[in-house]
């Protein structure tokens, strides 16, 4: 047991740290009522803090806002050098999401000086993306340089389970009933035949085989992802961009990839190259999911063998009943239908709601994505059987 004047120290100590922590988290003039004084590493760590979060107008926008940042580049290079001193990626990141809404700092992503200093991740493809069409020349490399190391990071991330998940499946779906000799999967017909076990004989009388197809190599399902484009879809674009150049590396898969707002592009051709398919795409606009609906029906060949997935916020600017009788349609010929409200890390977006309970009563149901579940969900939609639908707790 401590003696007591040995625990007042300590108590104190504790006292201080609680302090301190407060005052760095309400931040502000005159310590807050605090009392605590602030010096080196906290000091400069308020500072940044400060430059982005202080100023009287909390909810002000662009430069009217009085906030520590100021307009110029240099400035901003040295405070993003700050941030990334004094604290985890995961937090940068969150910061400089945060200075490009508040302090309306996108147009300085267009200094390739800015590009070098800045935390890439996928929101920051995002912003880059959206001011794709009023990049000048000077930027575009370094814009690209930015987008590609994201885009190589998630690949690794993602594309070793993409394709062992889905190899996984597509076996499975190619698995014959009346197989050849050298077609039998054992190990399941075992499985599939104990009952018929003959304990004098000591062997499995099969009643039913199991077996692979016998063409490995050839296409064995149809993929159609259909991502709409408007701004506040910029996450699931990168993502859908990533995922489709996976799965297009798949030979037993035949993947398309159509990007929409109101008018449609086919970026199938870029597939081998995520990082042109998401140069391909143009951040904003409106939506017109029904004409981007006719346009991957029209694509349709083997309806009992393709997949279509639609990742949109459902606001359709198109024309509602004819978006709802081409997904019926698609339905009752074969096609597995998955509607994603959003492919990416945050949780379920806005969305139209009506129109995702109209998707649901005609048993394709909305729902939003991680990239983690993304390969479940294509494995679920390949073997055709319920798909993964992440309990929202609601």
């Amino acid at each position: 047991m401590a003696a007591p004047e040995a625990a007042a120290p300590e108590a104190a100590a504790g006292a201080e740290e609680r302090l301190r922590r407060w005052r760095l988290v309400l931040g502000g003039e005159a310590a807050d009522g605090t009392g605590q004084a602030l010096s080196g590493r906290d000091a400069a760590m308020d500072g940044a803090l400060s430059a982005l979060y202080g100023g009287k107008d909390n909810q002000g926008r662009g430069r009217e806002r009085s906030a520590g940042l100021g307009a110029s580049a240099p400035s901003v290079a040295r405070w993003l050098g700050d941030i990334r001193t004094y604290f985890p990626s995961s937090v940068v990141q969150v910061m400089q999401r945060d200075a490009i809404d508040r302090l309306g700092l996108s147009t300085l992503l267009l200094e390739p000086e800015m590009l070098e200093a800045v935390e890439a991740d996928v929101h920051l493809v995002g912003t880059l993306l959206s001011l794709n069409k009023a990049m000048p020349e000077t930027t575009k490399e370094t814009a690209r340089a930015v987008v590609r190391k994201v885009v190589e990071d998630l690949e690794k991330r993602l594309a070793t389970r993409t394709r062992a998940t889905l190899t996984g499946a597509l076996d499975r779906s190619a698995r014959i009933s009346r197989p050849r000799h050298h077609d039998i999967d054992w190990n399941r017909t075992i499985a599939a035949n104990l009952k018929h076990y003959l304990p004098e004989y000591r062997t499995v009388v099969p009643e039913r085989l199991i077996g692979y197809g016998r063409a490995a190599q050839s296409v064995k399902k149809d993929v159609i992802l259909c991502i709409d484009q408007s701004g506040s879809m910029a996450a699931s674009v990168v993502y859908a961009s990533v995922f489709g150049a996976v799965l297009a590396s798949m030979r037993s898969l035949a993947t398309r990839l159509v990007v929409f707002d109101t008018a449609v592009v086919d970026l199938t051709d870029e597939l081998d190259d995520p990082v042109d398919v998401l140069f391909g795409t143009q951040l904003g606009g409106g939506t017109d999911i029904n004409r981007a609906l006719a346009y991957c029906q029209s694509q349709i060949t083997r309806p009992a063998d393709t997949v279509v997935v639609l990742i949109s916020d459902l606001y359709e600017g198109g024309i509602r009943n004819e978006m709802l009788s081409r997904v019926a349609a698609m339905k009752a010929s074969g096609v597995q239908f998955v509607t994603l409200l959003a492919l990416s890390d945050e949780g379920a977006p806005a969305y139209d709601r009506d129109h995702a309970a109209a998707l649901a009563a005609l048993d394709a149901p909305a729902f939003a994505c991680t990239p983690d579940l993304f390969p479940e969900v294509m494995a679920a939609a390949i073997e055709k059987r319920p798909l993964p639908i992440p309990d929202t707790g609601k």
